[in-house]
């Protein structure tokens, strides 16, 4: 049987306290500087966080032999490196991030008029419009726009990086608007939406499991200087253990006012860190640029997403714009898994398995593996809109 001091020592190694959170501990983490020589693929550091060119990187994302070498380089950079990388140029066709903007601002002001939507986590309300789950309603009221701005490599990549295969995407626009204050320093989903009461409850293990579950990110719809308040960071701030715990105290959130960094985006640029990084949305102290940015969260197929989402019904508006871009050629088959990775289900579970039994496998078919096999088949719309409907009630109890 355990003693008394064995048993407290072992319980304090399982479950922290906010109590027990150093500030030392993180300013020592965070006054490691990045050496470019570790990551041959950046093409500069800049306070702390890794750039990479994207234009130059497409032939190497391209490369069966390359490619896992720079994913591996993302990976470790968020893990035990900075935390952040920087993606600049990831989207070259300004055009569709345009018209995906000219799509937002529509649907922001329908929202302002019917007094639906908005508010903030971290904010102050009124300080951003926000747009949530933009990716269903990006999907829904434009297909053919929503495919082009999914399809991006760079956006797959990297989350296959984080967290491998079959990840699930979900975004949220955020616009901060010229005064807009900017956030309290936070960490994200799941832990960094509770109170450090509640936070105390979930052992270690599992507050370092939660940040590899997630991979945040964003893609800069305008030039955003740091006039306009782009997200302020601190590097290596992910590998503090107990963050989670910490993040709120008033120690901490100083010592993050005085040692963030931020660095300017252009559009079509692209930032993606550890949700466990303490960052905040800075204040845009520009007079006219609403500074919008959409924010991915991606999810591992083991975990769930924030956000609910019809996936069903975005696959069916989808399906006839990637039909016709396989017939014509205006999207590549990489991108096409690209589009249904970021819309269509792509993991067997939860379902019912008196109903969908795993038939040829150890899972039964996913929804992307359906949508594949339209495609590859040439399916009309109206096949696949019953062989979707007739899987959703497989699933059902």
């Amino acid at each position: 049987m355990l003693n008394q001091s064995t048993a407290a020592a072992r319980t304090s190694r399982v479950y922290m306290r906010a109590e027990d959170c150093r500030l030392e501990d993180l300013a020592t983490l965070c006054s490691q500087t990045v050496s470019l020589a570790d990551y041959p693929f950046a093409s500069d550091v800049q306070k702390n966080i890794l750039i990479y060119d994207c234009p130059a990187l497409l032939p190497t994302l391209s490369t069966p032999e390359d490619r896992p070498a720079l994913m591996a380089e993302w990976a470790e950079a968020m893990l035990t490196g900075p935390g952040v990388v920087v993606l600049k140029g990831a989207e070259p066709d300004l055009g569709t991030v345009d018209e995906a903007s000219a799509l937002f601002w529509g649907l922001i002001e329908e929202q302002n008029r019917s007094g639906t939507g908005g508010g903030d986590h971290f904010a102050k309300p009124g300080a951003n419009d926000r747009l949530w789950n933009s990716l269903e309603k990006h999907c829904l009221a434009d297909p053919a726009n929503f495919a082009r701005y999914y399809a991006n490599p760079f956006l797959a990549a990297i989350s296959e990086a984080w967290l491998g295969p079959h990840y699930q995407i979900t975004a949220q626009l955020n616009v901060v608007n010229p005064g807009g204050a900017a956030q309290s320093p936070h960490r994200d989903y799941h832990l960094g939406f509770q109170s450090a009461a509640q936070i105390e409850r979930y052992p270690r293990h599992v507050q370092l499991l939660s940040p590899v579950l997630t991979l945040q990110g964003a893609i800069a719809h305008v030039d955003a200087t740091v006039e306009t308040g782009p997200t302020q960071l601190l590097p290596f701030s992910q590998a503090y253990d107990a963050g989670y715990l910490a993040m709120n105290r008033p120690d901490f959130r100083a010592y993050f006012v005085e040692n963030h960094v931020q660095l300017p985006l252009a559009k079509g640029d692209m930032l993606f860190f550890s949700p466990a990084l303490l960052h905040a949305a800075g204040t845009n102290r520009s007079a006219d640029i609403r500074r919008m940015v959409n924010l991915f969260q991606v999810s591992s197929a083991y975990g769930r997403a924030m956000e609910t989402v019809d996936r069903t019904r975005m696959v069916k508006a989808l399906y006839p714009i990637l039909r016709t871009a396989r017939k014509d050629g205006s999207l590549t088959e990489t991108q096409i898994a690209n589009a249904i990775a970021a819309s269509a289900e792509g993991y067997s579970f939860p379902t019912n398995l008196d109903r969908d039994p795993p038939l040829g496998g150890m899972a039964p078919k996913t929804q992307a593996a359906l949508v594949a096999e339209a495609l590859s088949a040439d399916w009309d719309a109206e096949k696949l809109h019953a062989a979707l409907d007739e899987q959703a009630r497989r699933k059902q109890t």
